[in-house]
C-alpha cells in the first residue's frame, strides 16, 4: 500500500507481506493451486502467480523482501542538519525575506549537501518529517475584527444585490420539430 505522501511500504508492512509470501511457498511445496492459495491468504490470484514464478526460479530466497524500493537522498542525520539550516532562516542564507519556498530549500540542499532533488521530492521529504506548508497571514495592524464582523452583518446584506429567481424566458431553447 502506498501512502499519499509518496512513500512505499513501512518496515512492518514489508515484514508482514514477506511472511505471507513465505506461507505461499509452503503451499507451493504441497502442490496447491494458485486459486486455493489466493483464497487462503486473501490475496489476488495474479500475486500468487508472480510469487510462484519467483519461487520456481529462486526458491524461498526469491520471495524474501528486497528492502525499501529506494533510499532517501538525505539520511536522517543529514535531514537534522537541514532542519538546523532552515531554523537559521532564509535571510541568513542570503534571501531578502524569511520565507522558505521549495525552490529556496532545493538551492540550500544543493549548496550544503551537493545533492539535487526535485521540488516534489523535497515536498514529500518535508511532509514525511512532519513539516507542512504554511501561508503567512498578511493583515494590516489597524485591522479591527469587531468592525468587520458588524459590517458583514449590517451593511453587506444591503449592498448585495438580491438574487433573481429563474423564470421561463420567452425564447425557446429547444430545436423546432423537423417536418
Amino acid at each position: 500500500m502506498r501512502y499519499p505522501q509518496g512513500g512505499g511500504l513501512t518496515a512492518e508492512r514489508r515484514v508482514f507481506r514477506e511472511r505471507i509470501r513465505l506461507e505461499a511457498a509452503e503451499l507451493f511445496a504441497v502442490g496447491e493451486s494458485s486459486a486455493v492459495i489466493a483464497r487462503t491468504l486473501r490475496v489476488s490470484v495474479r500475486s500468487v502467480q508472480r510469487w510462484r514464478k519467483a519461487y520456481e526460479s529462486g526458491g524461498e530466497q526469491g520471495l524474501r523482501s528486497g528492502g525499501p524500493a529506494s533510499l532517501p537522498l538525505l539520511s536522517d542525520r543529514l535531514f537534522a542538519v537541514l532542519e538546523e539550516e532552515l531554523a537559521k532562516g532564509a535571510v541568513a542564507h542570503g534571501w531578502p525575506d524569511q520565507r522558505w519556498t521549495l525552490s529556496r530549500i532545493k538551492t540550500l540542499i544543493g549548496r550544503r549537501f551537493r545533492k539535487s532533488m526535485t521540488l516534489s521530492g523535497i515536498a514529500k521529504m518535508l511532509n514525511r518529517h512532519g513539516w507542512s506548508h504554511q501561508v503567512p497571514a498578511r493583515r494590516a495592524l489597524e485591522r479591527d475584527e469587531e468592525s468587520i464582523a458588524g459590517w458583514v452583518k449590517k451593511t453587506w446584506p444591503q449592498v448585495e444585490a438580491p438574487r433573481r429567481r429563474s423564470e421561463p424566458t420567452s425564447c425557446s431553447r429547444t430545436r423546432p420539430a423537423s417536418r
